[in-house]
């Protein structure tokens, strides 16, 4: 992978939805669900909320214009092994996810969207 190009992305709608939720719930991060609740949808979460360990790796700390703080971008290894080729964009769309996220409530849920890079 380029080492250059960040390894995960937003789109200017999960921007908005990012600074919104951080001005009602504080310094945030995200982990990249492995299946369970939602598919495979990026969880947010409070920052600290979700645990993360040996098994998760920091993918991009993401700069949002607006919020003070990077928000952290988190995938378990096993996954990452799968999507190490790819560079995801965290993207809003409408409807009630069924997981945990914060964004629930607002009527729209993360997803993410991929493109393939080179090795």
């Amino acid at each position: 992978m380029n080492e250059q190009a960040p390894r995960v992305g937003l789109t200017p709608a999960a921007a908005d939805l990012i600074r919104r939720l951080r001005a009602d719930h504080g310094p945030l991060m995200f982990h990249q669900s492995g299946g369970c609740c939602d598919g495979s949808a990026p969880m947010c979460y409070p920052d600290g909320e979700f645990r993360t360990g040996n098994s998760d790796v920091l993918l991009e700390s993401l700069k949002v214009e607006g919020v003070a703080e990077a928000v952290p971008f988190w995938m378990s290894v096993s996954q990452y092994e799968v999507w190490s080729h790819t560079r995801l964009i965290v993207d809003v769309v409408a409807g009630r996810g069924s997981g945990f996220s914060l964004e629930a409530p607002e009527g729209v849920r993360f997803l993410i969207r991929s493109r393939l890079v080179g090795a």
